[in-house]
């Protein structure tokens, strides 16, 4: 009877090990952060669905000189601490005759410079101060795990804070983000912002780390069973790096925003599905635009149609730069 019981307890050890074991995996390769460690590089999952969405994909040499001409600059280090104690960073660049603030929010696991590559030349030649933050676990930030927005977006509302510290003249500010970095910035609309925040850019974000983990789980490992899956992440997430999924979610911020919105999603996107996009600013509750880009992947918006791009990115600024402030007074 004795060696039944610790054969059944035995079993029961080892299914619950597997169980636990395939969820901790996932949180690895997700959320656990190793841009600072040497590792081999899975080669099939870099060839796949991330290769093919990565400007430098079509458009190495335009994505390559941006990147160079952001090096080039003389930019400042800026830092700060995050609500939970890390240290995080950012580069600085100021424009001669600067009529606005831009804060620059980078994707998973990218870079300021890498991400808004397309665009931080034309932004800094047409009066815009940039600060492009170091996401934590990236760059020059402190950090061991990647919270999809759930901490990100406080981190995001955080610099708007230290912007606005330093903002002495009282230039109109826009918040802009890529991909998670996008997630991040409407999440934080969500909060409290300074009052010279005018509008958003969001490009290609998604709605939910739920939703975009499980499209991820489901499109681009063939996982089923994505429910499970979810539970032991989302146990993971609570347990070592202190934030739940459902903390990171767009839906309470749109519907509560009261900040302008401009929204860019490219239609073969297939990292994130521009019905994310779709989905944010349906729900968007403030005055909003969307511009969804035929034939362009993740983050190639500003390279398959440049000078729509940036024909809104200006019209967007002209008209909030002015309005928005009467705008955000009315609605505060």
């Amino acid at each position: 009877m004795k060696e039944k019981i610790i054969k059944t307890v035995g079993t029961i050890v080892v299914a619950v090990t597997v169980f636990m074991a395939l969820g901790w995996s996932f949180f690895d390769l997700m959320v656990r952060c190793k841009e600072h460690k040497k590792q081999s590089k899975r080669k099939w999952f870099q060839l796949s669905h991330i290769k093919v969405n990565h400007p430098r994909y079509k458009f190495e040499e335009e994505y390559e000189g941006g990147k160079e001409w952001c090096r080039r600059q003389n930019m400042q280090d800026c830092y700060l601490r995050s609500r939970d104690g890390l240290r995080l960073h950012a580069f600085y660049l100021p424009a001669e005759n600067a009529k606005r603030f831009v804060l620059l929010s980078h994707g998973y696991k990218g870079s300021g410079f890498g991400d808004f590559a397309a665009i931080a030349r034309f932004l800094h030649e047409n009066n815009c101060n940039l600060l492009f933050i170091d996401q934590r676990c990236c760059g020059a930030s402190q950090g061991e795990y990647i919270t999809f927005g759930a901490m990100e977006q406080y981190d995001v509302q955080n610099w708007a804070y230290y912007i606005a510290r330093r903002n002495k003249k009282k230039l109109p500010v826009y918040i802009y983000g890529e991909s998670m970095g996008a997630a991040a910035v409407l999440m934080a609309s969500g909060h409290k912002l300074p009052q010279e925040v005018r509008g958003l850019i969001a490009d290609c974000g998604f709605r939910s780390m739920k939703g975009q983990v499980q499209d991820m789980a489901a499109n681009w490992f063939h996982l089923k069973w994505v429910g499970l899956l979810l539970f032991r992440l989302n146990l993971f997430c609570r347990l070592l790096a202190g934030f739940r999924m459902k903390d990171a979610d767009t839906t309470r911020a749109m519907e509560t925003n009261k900040r302008p919105v401009l929204f860019f999603h490219g239609l073969e996107d297939t990292y994130v599905d521009e019905k994310n996009t779709r989905y944010n600013y349906a729900i968007c509750q403030a005055p909003k635009e969307i511009f969804i880009i035929p034939e362009a992947r993740h983050r190639c918006s500003a390279y398959v149609a440049p000078e729509l791009y940036r024909e809104k990115l200006l019209s967007f600024f002209e008209k909030y730069d002015s309005e928005g402030e009467k705008w955000c007074l009315k609605k505060a």
